[in-house]
């Protein structure tokens, strides 16, 4: 039976351009469906459909258009024209991109709400709901934010943790407050409609679903299971609908409600498939009825709740034929230096930068399959190690494997490759193409099925390593040279060697190519392949179309990724802002620093920084030192074993008695000072305003010694 793929991403909301966590979903996605796209099921190709689209409902859109002086429409129209040009700078092919404010999404969300509520599980109640009183408006989940009920952490938004990715109510946030004005939000009766997911039958069907092997990787059926609880008691009814002014799909027969953008949204991949059918022609119910076909869906972490609970519950009992061949793969979170990105702290990377640097799109295609797994863990972006990894991998290896021996075969032998290969050289392609007598290409297959990448990229630089070590061991340059002067033995030897050489990069370019279709298209053109398929890497195949093949000039393939582009590639850090009094005039004042804030030092790299080595230090005793009008001795405890003697010039701002038992900061790495009473062994760091003008008065400079928040332990070292 041929399979059918129906494979979505997660709808990036259509309230900004694409940030970089867009693109490693969606790179990850468009390499496994390249991958798909390479293989056929009993000589026949599978069928694969690529779809997303703009989730664009919801209040913020609306309030967005509203300050643009747009429609909601015009605004998201506005942020659509802008997608194309990160999808196609970084070769993410979906075969259609569309929105959920559409005609089928529409009628699919329509048609799945009329089912539920035929099905006894839709239910209304007057609930009290957030209301905005300077707005004047009810609020959207995500229009609130507080600290999680559950574990505390702020600024989260109204319906999920991204922290511990608990859902709950709005309601149920600790100091909420909304978005659109910092107002805290008051409670108002309205009637709701809600997805009675607390009923029985939900519980049961989630239960089966998620244990189905091979649906969920193991870790989300952990997690999703906590939510279930023994017997379904922790579910809680889901509130769909929202109180007009909304931008969404009307309520069917519920004048002035809408649906909640979390209801139509995972609808909007249907109907993106949809729409996407009806321009093809393909008969979109037979398509999804059709045992073959499978849906796979990419998400990150975040939103696992509404995709794991809502989506599937809602999808099988509005009978949905899609249901029971669904399968969801969570990855976690795209780090900077192993921090969350964050513009302010210069750890945010802009995908428009990466291009305007003209940086290959495909290292970062690379990177990121080379650290990608099926498990769901955070894959970090460091500028060093991204460095090394491409310039390694793909030049050092595989490129520079092409690079080495095309050219041999243009000048010696007119583009011509050896029409049969020595024994010697079918034993280094056997070396480098199986493992224990395997064929490898069938455990490279495997672990891009399963989202290994990591793993198949290892496996495939090995075929590199062994294709570099065997032109290493032969020489062709010095058998080149040879060939001039000895004549035939050495140019057959020649060209044995180069044709080799050439096949095993072939195989390499056919393994790659789902990461690399652009590198892999331009091998495509020098080896006048038309089409490279996996099937290809197996048996005979390996030899059988590249002996006594004419192949067209070489040219370089890839450059090496200059460090000084990475450099540039992060945001710089925000300029810290000064507050001003609220009776401050505006902007031209509010930019003057605050009499007595000194000037910013000079920029400095993170290199430098990271010379400072900063430690939490105990004052385990103060004292007064005799002779000193400026000094007092510390004794510290840095966690080393040992205590350490600092002299700091800190007696005009404190006593003894104030800094005993404090927690303070060391710079613990500077040299130590011989003093006239006595060595001092590093320098606690305390802050104050420029003193010139205290030192012009006569009074001493106002100091202020660090003082961590409780918690920090001696020896903990600042980063």
């Amino acid at each position: 039976m041929t399979r059918k793929l129906f494979v979505t991403t997660a709808l990036p909301y259509a309230n900004a351009a694409f940030h970089i966590g867009h693109m490693m979903e969606y790179i990850q996605a468009d390499i496994w469906v390249r991958f798909q796209r390479m293989q056929d099921d009993g000589g026949n190709k599978r069928e694969v459909h690529f779809v997303c689209a703009d989730d664009t409902h919801g209040t913020p859109i609306m309030i967005a258009a509203e300050k643009e002086g747009l429609t909601p429409q015009e605004f998201v129209a506005k942020i659509a024209a802008g997608r194309q040009q990160y999808l196609d700078g970084f070769h993410i092919a979906f075969d259609n991109w569309y929105s959920t404010d559409s005609p089928e999404n529409v009628e699919l969300s329509q048609g799945i709400y009329r089912k539920l509520r035929d099905a006894g599980l839709i239910v209304t109640r007057t609930v009290d709901r957030f209301f905005d009183p300077v707005k004047g408006m009810f609020l959207a989940d995500r229009n609130i934010k507080g600290e999680c009920p559950k574990c505390g952490a702020k600024d989260q938004y109204g319906d999920n943790c991204e922290v511990c990715g608990a859902a709950y109510q709005p309601t149920e946030l600790v100091n909420p407050f909304s978005v659109f004005t910092g107002s805290t939000p008051v409670l108002k009766p309205s009637e709701q409609y809600f997805f009675a997911l607390s009923d029985p039958r939900c519980f049961t069907f989630l239960k089966e679903w998620l244990n189905t092997p091979g649906r969920l990787q193991s870790e989300m059926v952990n997690k999703v299971s906590e939510w279930l609880g023994e017997s379904g008691e922790k579910l809680a009814d889901w509130d769909i609908s929202r109180d007009a002014p909304y931008f969404g799909i009307p309520i069917p027969d519920a004048p002035g409600k809408f649906f909640y953008v979390w209801l139509d949204a995972p609808v909007g991949y249907l109907a993106s498939l949809k729409n996407y059918c009806d321009k093809k022609g393909i008969d979109f119910n037979a398509l999804l009825n059709d045992p073959a076909t499978e849906q796979v869906h990419f998400i990150g972490k975040d939103i696992v709740s509404f995709h794991l609970l809502f989506w599937p519950a809602m999808l099988n009992f509005a009978q949905h034929p899609i249901i029971d061949k669904l399968k969801v793969n969570v990855h976690g979170h795209l780090t900077v230096n192993n921090e969350k990105m964050s513009k302010s702290r210069g750890t945010g990377i802009s995908p428009l930068r990466y291009l305007d640097l003209k940086m290959n799109p495909e290292w970062l295609r690379y990177y990121i399959a080379f650290k990608l797994n099926s498990k769901v863990e955070d894959l970090d972006f460091n500028g060093d190690d991204f460095v090394a990894r491409v310039n390694s991998d793909l030049i050092g290896k595989y490129v520079n494997i092409a690079s080495r021996c095309a050219g041999f075969i243009a000048k010696k032998f007119d583009g011509k490759l050896a029409p049969s290969l020595s024994p010697k050289a079918q034993e280094w392609i056997s070396r480098a193409l199986t493992v224990d007598g395997v064929e490898r290409q069938a455990g490279i297959a495997a672990n891009f099925e399963n989202r290994e990448y990591g793993k198949a990229l290892r496996e495939i630089m090995e075929i590199a390593d062994i294709t570099n070590q065997y032109v290493d061991e032969n020489k062709p340059w010095i058998l080149a040279k040879d060939a001039e002067k000895i004549g035939a033995p050495n140019r057959a030897e020649l060209h044995d060697v180069c044709t080799t050489a050439l096949i095993l990069f072939r195989q390499l370019t056919i393994l790659l190519s789902p990461v690399l279709p652009q590198v892999a298209a331009r091998v495509g053109e020098f080896l006048n392949d038309d089409t490279f398929s996996w099937s290809d890497t197996s048996g005979d195949a390996v030899y059988s179309t590249m002996l006594g093949r004419t192949i067209g000039a070489y040219n370089h393939l890839m450059t090496r990724v200059d460090a000084k582009m990475v450099e540039d590639l992060f945001d710089k850090p925000a300029a810290p802002a000064l507050a001003a009094p609220a009776e401050a005039a505006p902007a031209a004042t509010a930019a003057t620093p605050a009499e007595g804030v000194e000037e910013l030092a000079p920029e400095i790299k993170i290199d430098d920084f990271t010379k400072i080595d900063l430690r939490i230090a105990r004052i385990v005793n103060c004292e007064h030192v005799d002779g000193s009008d400026k000094l007092l001795r510390l004794t510290l405890d840095v966690g080393e074993g040992r205590l350490r003697n600092v002299f700091s010039g800190i007696k005009s701002a404190y006593t003894p008695d104030q800094l005993v038992g404090k927690l303070t900061v060391l710079v613990a790495n500077l040299a130590p000072r011989k003093m006239k009473f006595g060595v001092s062994e590093g320098m606690v760091l305390c802050a104050s305003a420029a003193d010139e003008k205290a030192k012009r008065d006569g009074a001493p400079p106002a100091l202020y010694v660090l003082e961590p928040w409780p918690g920090a332990q001696p020896g903990m070292r600042i980063r």
